[in-house]
């Protein structure tokens, strides 16, 4: 180690400790207050390519060249604060490695050494890389969970993806335009979503008018077409549009890239997920394969909304054909109404009747038939077919009515299990004569405004069980102008909610409507018992003898 000319060491060290500096691996020097190289060791004489001696009293910018600048701040820091520094830099000599400068102030000057660190940097880096890696497969997997649970409840095609734009960004693109087509073939935008809250506005009218005028060489049209999956700069789309709001729109926009992924089902493409990735982000393998899963979650989601939609029409129409108006019935009036359920897969299995007895007593009915969809609608038919031609021919009571149907029922091995009530009135309305088979309680609601609900323990066993199962049936005087109700139980059953707590909202409903007109009472009943999109379908009979205006 060899001290400047004139100068004075820093340390007046033995000769032990200049042997030990001028070997040790790490580079090692010294500058005076004005700068200038006053000691380096043998490390530093390799870095800067020349012997000591050449290097001595002069500037550090003319020996260690691109790296003396962080040298020199680093040394008038640890003079100036006199404490030491330390500062990670590039590797000196400028190699891809990292080095920690460490300065710190002597008498006259400070010192200053690089030590490799680039080992530990480097595991830094891949530490952060893999957390980062982790970070997105984590963003990924809940993506898709996000997805699967939103698509699984759609009940139609523009409910099932117009939250997936919402979904998507910022997960894997900055912007998101959702396409769906009909079964018609339209196609029609029905979500879109931007990162930049002040360009979701531009993204939205994007929206509204792109499809107007999508060339058909874009590939937007290219995978409407062919189902095809395309990834282009956004500069190459904007080639291919003519002039106009939507090209406009675009533009302002910003995007650099666009990612088109058809969304398919059972050979078709039924609709369009467009990514918009603004300039600097890319979709890489992992991304891409995320994406694509949403496509395909989305397409299925689409295809079964379709088919639940065919299917719920052919159930809803075979069940509205069975569901015949009421009779005319001199001296009462009935009202019957039904809903069918929001969900396709849950019509089918709900039903009434009301027909005169043999003697001339108006007889109303209520049932529900376990299942549901075509099937369910069709045993249903067959139930209230069996049931009326026992009634007719029998001339029975009520209870026997529900005896001979179950045992019909267990003859022709219908397999069916379903749940019915039946209301007759009897001596010119004044009496009423009911049973039940595992139905929900009929309801009598009084003129005035009191309402009754016939319980009395006879919840018998539903229909399908048990053929010799014991068939009861109970009698109560009815009021001129009372109201007998009979509904099913997707009138009073909710999710979080028994029973019991719905026939008791029922009742309190039907005591507040007793002086309405029976067809108006009817419908405010549905109003104020469904939700917007009913989880069950529901059928409900009224009757009252003295019929209301």
């Amino acid at each position: 180690m060899i001290p400047a000319h004139g100068s004075r060491r820093p340390h007046r060290d033995t000769g032990l400790a200049d042997e030990l500096v001028a070997r040790m691996p790490a580079v090692l020097g010294c500058l005076d207050r004005a700068g200038r190289v006053v000691l380096v060791n043998a490390e530093a004489e390799r870095l800067i390519g020349r012997a000591a001696a050449g290097a001595l009293g002069r500037p550090v910018t003319e020996v260690l060249g691109g790296t003396a600048d962080a040298v020199t701040r680093a040394c008038s820091e640890a003079r100036a604060s006199g404490a030491p520094v330390s500062v990670e830099v590039p590797e000196p000599g400028g190699g891809p490695g990292w080095a920690a400068l460490h300065a710190w102030p002597v008498d006259d000057g400070a010192a200053f050494a690089f030590i490799d660190v680039t080992a530990r940097r480097r595991a830094q880096e891949e530490a952060e890389a893999a957390r980062h890696a982790a970070e997105r497969a984590g963003t990924r997997t809940a993506l898709l969970a996000a997805v699967t649970g939103e698509l699984s409840g759609a009940l139609d095609s523009e409910s099932a993806l117009g939250s997936l734009a919402r979904l998507v960004v910022p997960a894997l693109t900055d912007g998101c335009v959702v396409t769906v087509v009909d079964r018609e073939g339209r196609a029609r935008d029905v979500g879109s979503w931007h990162a930049d809250p002040t360009r979701r506005p531009l993204l939205d009218r994007y929206a509204q008018v792109r499809l107007d005028t999508l060339p058909a060489a874009s590939p937007v049209a290219r995978a409407l077409r062919a189902g095809s999956e395309a990834r282009e700069a956004v500069d190459a789309v904007l080639a291919l549009m003519p002039e106009g709001p939507a090209r406009d729109l675009l533009a302002t926009l910003g995007p650099a890239t666009a990612v088109v992924l058809p969304l398919a089902a059972d050979g078709r493409t039924v609709g369009v997920l467009t990514l918009y990735l603004d300039p600097g982000r890319t979709l890489d393998d992992d991304d891409l394969a995320a994406a694509r899963e949403v496509a395909a979650q989305a397409g299925r989601a689409v295809d079964r909304v379709h088919r639940q939609s065919q299917q719920a029409k052919l159930a809803e129409g075979l069940q509205r054909s069975l569901l015949t108006d009421p009779p005319t019935i001199a001296g009462a009036q009935v009202v019957v109404r039904y809903v069918p359920a929001a969900e396709a897969a849950r019509v089918g299995g709900d039903w009434y009747d009301a027909f005169l007895h043999p003697g001339g007593d108006p007889v109303v009915v209520i049932g529900d038939v376990a299942g549901h969809d075509t099937a369910a609608a069709a045993e249903m038919g067959q139930l209230r077919g069996l049931l009326r031609g026992i009634a007719h021919y029998s001339g029975a009571g009520p209870a026997e009515v529900l005896r001979g149907l179950d045992a019909a029922m267990a003859a022709m091995h219908t397999g069916t299990l379903a749940t019915a009530a039946i209301a007759r009135l009897e001596d010119g309305g004044r009496l009423l004569r009911w049973a039940s088979a595992g139905h929900p309680p009929p309801l009598v609601a009084h003129p005035d405004g009191t309402v009754a609900v016939l319980a009395d323990g006879l919840g018998d066993l539903l229909l399908g069980v048990d053929p010799a199962a014991v068939r009861r049936e109970a009698t109560v005087p009815l009021p001129p102008g009372a109201v007998v109700l009979l509904y099913t139980d997707g009138l009073v059953e909710r999710r979080g909610c028994d029973v019991d707590t719905g026939v008791a909202r029922l009742r309190r409903h039907l005591a507040a409507l007793a002086d309405r007109p029976l067809e108006e009472m009817a419908d405010e009943l549905l109003a104020r018992m469904l939700p917007a999109t009913p989880g069950d379908d529901v059928a409900l009979v009224a009757i009252s003898v003295h019929a209301r205006s």
